[in-house]
């Protein structure tokens, strides 16, 4: 199984930003899928995830309104749009996916089985 994340990169405060997570050797709409964050020095933390089946999406509160969780079954890629992006949004984003058939998105990290490497995002000010 492999997670591959991408699309992270600098910008300024206000700006909008597309992640991308393609899967391999597993198949996205029989899996619950997540996006978290690390931010230096801090624990890795949920931003937004599906359940397996597609039909609950959860955000986390600070970023619910702003980013975008979707997936694309055909290209067993998942993305992340995120919009007015701010400087505490700075982090490495990461990429899971997890084997349990829960009827709502999943939050907790270790509910996931697979993780990507990450991709770095950086908002200045």
């Amino acid at each position: 199984v492999q997670l591959v994340e991408s699309g992270g990169g600098v910008v300024q405060a206000g700006a909008s930003l597309s992640l991308s997570c393609a899967a391999s050797g597993l198949t996205i709409s029989t899996y619950a899928m997540g996006w978290f964050r690390q931010a230096p020095g801090r624990d890795r933390h949920f931003v937004a995830g599906v359940n397996w089946s597609g039909g609950s999406t959860y955000y986390s509160d600070s970023v619910k309104g702003r980013f975008t969780f979707s997936r694309d079954s055909a290209g067993n890629t998942v993305y992340l749009q995120m919009n007015s992006l701010k400087p505490d949004d700075t982090a490495v984003y990461y990429c899971a996916a997890s084997s349990k058939r829960s009827v709502v998105a999943l939050s907790a990290l270790r509910d996931y089985n697979y993780w990507g490497q990450g991709t770095q995002v950086t908002v200045s000010s």
